[in-house]
């Protein structure tokens, strides 16, 4: 019978150390995960429609179009970018607005469900409109 060697748990400078040297599209991931975690924490006996709406709204858009709707849109800032690269920055704005539509959606079916206004849970879950640069 094999038996199974867990590691010793990270400190809390260690845990944060590591996510420190994460790349931003990897820490975001993380930040999203541990923010799953945090709400499972809290209220340990939600549904599987409540986790599954809690993961949906986590998630957001894909790391890689985040990564480069910045890099355009520091080119747009800068005034250096292409009309190529400005309908590509369209195109990734359509995307992410869509993300951000859904994500309202299952913020609203969450707040339906809890019997909450949609300010009253996202004040609760300690959610935030998305910044955009």
């Amino acid at each position: 019978m094999s038996t199974v060697q867990s590691q010793p748990l990270q400190s809390f400078d260690e845990l944060l150390h590591n996510a420190g040297q994460l790349n931003l599209p990897e820490l975001e991931q993380f930040v999203f995960r541990v923010i799953a975690l945090q709400a499972r924490r809290r209220a340990p006996s939600l549904s599987k429609t409540e986790t599954d709406l809690l993961m949906k709204i986590n998630q957001g858009p894909l790391p890689d179009i985040r990564k480069r709707f910045r890099e355009l849109n520091r080119k747009r800032k800068a005034e250096t970018i292409s009309p190529e690269e400005h309908q590509e920055l369209l195109l990734l704005i359509e995307r992410i607005e869509q993300s951000d539509v859904e994500r309202v959606k299952y913020l609203i079916e969450l707040a339906n469900l809890r019997g909450l206004s949609l300010t009253a849970l996202m004040k609760e879950l300690d959610i935030r409109p998305p910044a955009y640069e």
